[in-house]
């Protein structure tokens, strides 16, 4: 993992976070600090977009959506690590959200790691509270031979609340989910899913032609701002299955009047990427200069793409020059 220009006060906290998961099993990549994503972390078929904020609520709703979309893609889990809110310190063992993504401080992170144990607490308009489950509460009221209105006058609820915790339907506070702990003695709360990944939400982008020769031989692309390349390419459900293909993103670079200097080191950030994500990565440039390669990374030409006749003979040409140095 490389540094590059970080504010102080989040360097010890990535550098921290990045020593964790090492230590743990994961792959981790380089630090994107300009980036919607600050680094990304894979284990087994985890992979983590993580994000690092001192104040939470500096992330914005055109950031979550960001995240969202490359999470989508890669079919991975977006997570913020913060530091604070507006006024107050997050505390540990509790999960917070902003804009869809979860939000924890880094001490439950360091927890969930190490002690392998997952917050049950979830932060939330009108105070904390905790998902229970609904089978276990039926199936031990049952057998205590409890009604309804039974275990509600014992927890100090009403019946149609433990009708609701039986179904599913709402969330308890932590005092109650204790209470009715005690009373059947058994435990009933459940971990907050951290690990998530986000619905689709590009359908509208997907149809988007550019670049055009991409979206003429079958895939669909996703433009992104704010990541370490242009955009990603997916095939459409309809052309994977006919090449009999897998159907994994490709991360894309286009040539936009960049210099080789700038395009070398956004090889460098492709090519750490595609290791750390399994993806393949690709350079999709306008010249007719016979470059097959900028620093590791497959280079395909435009001109190259409007004369083959589909995504397979794409995709092989970019598994042929892969290898390249």
């Amino acid at each position: 993992m490389q540094r590059s220009n970080i504010p102080a006060q989040r360097d010890h906290i990535l550098l921290e976070i990045n020593k964790l998961l090492s230590s743990h099993g994961f792959e981790t990549s380089n630090i994107y600090d300009r980036s919607c994503f600050d680094m990304v972390a894979k284990k087994d078929l985890l992979l983590l977009l993580m994000k690092v904020l001192i104040n939470v609520d500096g992330f914005t709703g055109k950031q979550a959506q960001e995240i969202k979309k490359v999470a989508s893609t890669f079919f991975a889990s977006p997570l913020i690590i913060g530091i604070k809110s507006k006024n107050e310190i997050l505390e540990e063992d509790v999960v917070y959200e902003r804009h869809g993504i979860p939000v924890i401080a880094f001490k439950t992170f360091k927890t969930m790691l190490i002690e392998e144990i997952y917050p049950e607490i979830f932060a939330d308009r009108g105070g904390y509270f905790v998902q229970i489950d609904g089978n276990v509460i039926k199936d031990i009221r049952e057998k205590k031979n409890l009604s309804r209105k039974d275990l509600a006058d014992l927890a100090h609820v009403s019946r149609e609340t433990i009708y609701k915790y039986e179904n599913g339907m709402v969330r308890a506070f932590p005092e109650t989910a204790m209470m009715l702990e005690s009373i059947l003695n058994m435990k009933i709360t459940l971990s907050v899913n951290l690990f998530n990944i986000p619905e689709p939400e590009v359908a509208k982008e997907k149809t988007k032609k550019e670049p055009k020769e991409l979206f003429d031989l079958g895939f669909g692309v996703i433009p992104t701002r704010r990541t370490p390349f242009d955009a990603l390419a997916k095939l459409e459900s309809e052309t994977a299955h006919r090449i009999r293909d897998d159907n994994s993103p490709i991360m894309t670079n286009m040539e936009k009047n960049r210099s080789p200097s700038i395009l070398k080191r956004m090889a460098g950030n492709l090519k750490d990427l595609s290791g750390v994500t399994g993806t393949e990565a690709v350079f999709i440039l306008e010249n007719r200069k016979k470059e097959t390669c900028i620093e590791g990374v497959p280079v395909v030409h435009n001109w190259e793409m409007g004369e083959m006749k589909n995504s397979k003979e794409f995709l092989k040409v970019v598994k042929e020059r892969k290898q390249c140095s």
